[in-house]
């Protein structure tokens, strides 16, 4: 028997269009569960504005998104049996998820938050206060990675881990490697991610081996700012401003690609490294938040300081010159990929979707 047969799941959370990292989540695990035989009714929050002017105009879309939004919920609160909350930091969380969880509280039906994201840390010391009013209603807090795990511990919150899942049959290896070699950043242009470093990175690269290009995979407020940079760098002819891909297009790009470059400011468990080693693409990546938790340096990537783009040059031109350490990488990364498919993540979620079917169930904050 399946393990999610006949369960009525509210999924709560961002869908693609923009295919960010939880709305690629939200809607593989939507797939997922109906797959295991799962009702599940969404409700999203990023919902397209009707009409198309209100997104223009900044305090009336948020009422315009907001009251559908509401009511869309209240509806599906009632005809399913327990609610799966993605949720984020700052206004996300006090527009979105908090309502959510209030609702769900009203209408007696049990919620599990799934936060994400790497700047949590700053948000509970800004606003633990506010979050705690309604994140103590939730019967679970579930995150992705031991690092948010630990950022919630202080804060008397008893986080329990679910791994994100990546597809390893959309993201594989390609049978070789490109001829010429080929760098990669799949991060939104948001100072956040600090492309501008990846960018100054290959310059230096290039010095050493004038072959090597780069395609940049997101969009962004930041993309005239970098198509500038890379210009006055010299580099314009080199870099691939790419923009948003959907899945298909990044699992080809994965294999195109000889290197992947993480080099956020600020990180949970990003997508694009589990994507990448999926692919067989070793991964050079900032040593922030929740990324050593992920990667181990030397042994499944290469971890650099943030805002560092001479060390960022450094290990790519390190793993363009030493093959083995490469290949090492590569079969290393294939290997510890393994541990964040559905096959391993289903059964944790199952767990906590029956453990919390009653709405009498623990919160998930330790009492004060």
């Amino acid at each position: 028997m399946k393990q999610f047969e006949r369960l009525r799941i509210l999924l709560v959370g961002p869908l693609p269009p923009p295919a960010g990292g939880m709305a690629n989540q939200t809607r593989q695990l939507a797939e997922l569960l109906r797959g295991e035989g799962a009702e599940v009714e969404l409700v999203q929050t990023n919902a397209a504005f009707k009409p198309a002017w209100v997104g223009r105009v900044p305090m009336l879309r948020a009422f315009f998104r907001l009251l559908p939004y509401l009511w869309a919920l209240w509806r599906a609160a009632g005809r399913n049996d327990v609610m799966h909350l993605m949720a984020n930091s700052g206004w996300s969380w006090h527009l979105y998820a908090a309502p959510a969880i209030l609702l769900a509280r009203w209408r007696g039906l049990p919620v599990m938050v799934n936060y994400r994201g790497g700047e949590a840390a700053g948000f509970l010391e800004s606003s633990g206060a506010v979050v705690a009013l309604t994140l103590k209603r939730a019967q679970a807090l579930l995150v992705p990675s031991g690092f948010l795990q630990a950022v919630f511990a202080p804060h008397g919150y008893q986080a329990q881990i679910v791994p994100n899942v990546v597809d390893l049959q959309r993201f594989s290896p390609a049978e070789a490697e490109p001829a010429v070699p080929h760098l990669m950043v799949a991060r939104n242009l948001e100072p956040l991610y600090d492309n501008e470093s990846a960018i100054r990175a290959l310059a230096l690269v290039r010095e050493r081996h004038p072959a090597v290009r780069m395609t940049v995979a997101g969009s962004g407020p930041e993309l005239d700012r970098l198509k500038a940079l890379a210009r006055e760098l010299g580099q314009g002819a080199s870099v691939h401003f790419a923009g948003r891909l959907d899945r298909e297009a990044m699992a080809a790009l994965y294999r195109e690609a000889t290197i992947s470059l993480n080099p956020s400011l600020a990180d949970n468990m990003p997508n694009s490294v589990l994507e990448s080693m999926a692919s067989g693409v070793p991964v050079v990546s900032t040593d922030v938040g929740g990324v050593p938790y992920l990667l181990s340096h030397e042994q499944t990537g290469l971890l650099v300081k943030p805002k560092d783009p001479a060390a960022l040059a450094a290990a790519v031109l390190r793993l363009l010159d030493e093959p083995v350490l490469r290949e090492h990488l590569r079969q290393a990364g294939l290997a510890e990929v393994q541990r964040y498919t559905w096959a391993r993540v289903a059964p944790l979620l199952a767990g906590h979707y029956r453990a919390h079917l009653s709405p009498q169930a623990a919160p998930a904050t330790k009492p004060s």
